[in-house]
């Protein structure tokens, strides 16, 4: 099976060794996005905005694959503080619909650019 590499201005740029997202068949795997405005290539302030903008880049590179937010059948949630974790299920309930995908919320260290919340999904379409 053939790997194709998605790629969309309006998601951030990788910023390393790695695609938006690589299509395998009918699956696509997106990689983590953290809260980085595609235009400036800098992260948002607070932690609504940066959960909004991950949902955001996760779409937009959902919909360069051909899919949207709705055809992931699993996502998973990196915080640096679990007590943002409320705030993430309220945010994510605008952007998925029922049935919503399989999820994993992790706390983790820290994030690259001190990001407070990465998301990475794999779709199904």
């Amino acid at each position: 099976m053939s790997k194709l590499t998605i790629h969309t201005d309006n998601a951030p740029k990788a910023i390393g060794t790695y695609s938006q997202a690589v299509r395998c068949g009918d699956t696509v795997y997106l990689a983590g996005q953290i809260g980085l405005d595609p235009s400036t290539m800098q992260i948002v302030d607070g932690i609504e905005a940066q959960i909004h903008r991950v949902f955001k880049n996760l779409q937009a590179v959902a919909v360069a694959a051909g899919g949207t937010l709705d055809d992931c059948a699993k996502v998973n949630v990196y915080l640096t503080d679990l007590g943002h974790f409320a705030k993430v299920n309220e945010i994510m309930a605008g952007y998925f619909h029922e049935p919503y995908p399989a999820r994993a919320a992790v706390g983790v260290a820290s994030l690259p650019r001190n990001a407070l919340v990465e998301v990475d999904a794999v779709m199904s379409l």
